[in-house]
């Protein structure tokens, strides 16, 4: 017996989404139709559609033009410091950080700004930093194929920071390693400390 598929979900409208904003500014205390809040909900709504574009894409489509000549190069490719921005999928309020990215190349490279593409791709999304982390390494993992990856975020959540426990400048730091990044000791080590000092 088959299983039933379940029917696309239906996005709210323009209005519906700006409808929800006024009822949240209604529930915080305050008039949405007071004169500094009458175009809130529709700037809400547009910053939700630019902060929340990743849904909008497929990161691995970014690996998808790669380069044969290396000239024998099969080092690691590192790239650090890129931006982070996204949000926690408890509270819905940002992250901020820092990926580093890195992989071993078998017999291709992709364009260093790709991969910077596939972190922002997963990163404008509602989840929590661990599943980022591992989304992004699997992505590079599984279109480039290559002996290994490793990407390690840190990152302050402002649902730490701003409410709750209240503890500014705390950071959270995750990994996911694949292949020889992982498994051999030497090339884990010299990619922990390129992201470390390099």
């Amino acid at each position: 017996m088959s299983e039933p598929h379940e029917a696309p979900r239906r996005r709210p409208t323009q209005s519906e989404a700006e409808a929800a904003v006024r009822t949240l500014i209604e529930w915080a205390g305050d008039d949405p139709d007071r004169e500094g809040l009458l175009e809130t909900p529709a700037r809400v709504a547009r910053s939700y559609k630019e902060l929340f574009a990743g849904y909008e894409t497929d990161p691995t489509d970014y690996l998808a033009r790669t380069f044969e000549e290396v000239g024998g190069y099969d080092e690691l490719v590192v790239l650090k410091d890129i931006r982070v921005v996204s949000f926690c999928e408890h509270h819905m309020l940002p992250f901020l950080g820092k990926a580093h990215v890195g992989y071993l190349p078998r017999d291709r490279v992709v364009g260093i700004s790709k991969l910077a593409r596939v972190v922002h791709g997963f990163a404008r999304r509602l989840q929590i930093q661990e599943k980022l982390t591992a989304d992004i390494a699997g992505a590079i993992d599984s279109v480039l194929k290559p002996k290994g990856v490793g990407v390690v975020i840190v990152s302050e959540h402002s649902c730490m920071t701003m409410r709750g426990v209240n503890t500014p400048g705390s950071r959270l730091t995750t990994s996911h390693l694949t292949g020889e990044v992982r498994d051999d000791a030497r090339t884990r080590q010299e990619f922990f400390e390129l992201v470390r000092n390099g």
